[in-house]
């Protein structure tokens, strides 16, 4: 990882220390070594569950339909009284977010599932997203235990242990049959490059798909 790069999340992560103040958290060492592996470590297919989730305002949404549905996605998990990965992980969406400017809430969507739905409520998710958050097109998910374990389950990022659940960032979109999975202290800019990556591939699937339309009126 570029030092450069390492020393502002661990800046970031100084910063987000006021989290522990707000949040109570136990100490979960084998977060401090998921963190040592970082990047792109390979590409899953995924599936959804017809479950409601509740965003950080109190709104109900449908996960598939109401967030991804065609859009390109970047996900993570999360839980606010996390003090060590989590807040990491968050800043790194938060600069996804930044790079992405306007774009995040049309064609792209940000989303960070509470692995803790039963101390994570859309209040406290809306009180911990104030510290990542720049705009519009972030929604923070919560929901019944049930909901929430079916839906990590099918995303292929459940955990027995939430304190101790992998540093795990999804990118993909309602056309994807596989989604790329990124761990630990991914570059922002490897994030983006993904996003950037599917969108030109979806640009390509409508050219095509307008040049067959055009050649058979």
């Amino acid at each position: 990882m570029n030092p450069v790069y390492r020393s502002l999340l661990l800046a970031g992560l100084s910063g987000c220390i006021a989290l522990g103040t707000a949040y109570a958290h136990e100490d979960h060492s084998q977060h401090e070594q998921q963190m040592q592996l970082t990047g792109h470590i390979g590409d899953r297919e995924i599936s959804f569950v017809d479950l409601p989730l509740i965003d950080q305002h109190g709104q109900t949404v449908q996960l598939e339909q109401d967030l991804v549905n065609d859009r390109i996605v970047v996900m993570s998990f999360i839980y606010t009284s996390c003090t060590t990965v989590c807040p990491l992980v968050s800043s790194i969406m938060s600069k996804v977010q930044q790079q992405l400017g306007d774009r995040v809430g049309t064609d792209v969507q940000l989303i960070s599932i509470s692995i803790d739905p039963q101390t994570d409520t859309p209040e406290r998710l809306l009180e911990y997203s104030g510290f990542f958050q720049g705009g519009p097109g972030w929604r923070w998910l919560t929901g019944s235990p049930e909901a929430v374990t079916e839906t990590l389950r099918a995303l292929g990022s459940w955990s027995a242990d939430y304190s101790n659940h992998p540093p795990l960032i999804l990118v993909g979109s309602g056309d994807s049959r596989q989604w790329s999975r990124y761990y630990g202290f991914t570059d922002p800019e490897e994030l983006v490059a993904k996003v950037e990556e599917l969108s030109h591939a979806q640009a390509g699937s409508m050219s095509h798909a307008d040049h067959l339309l055009g050649a058979h009126p």
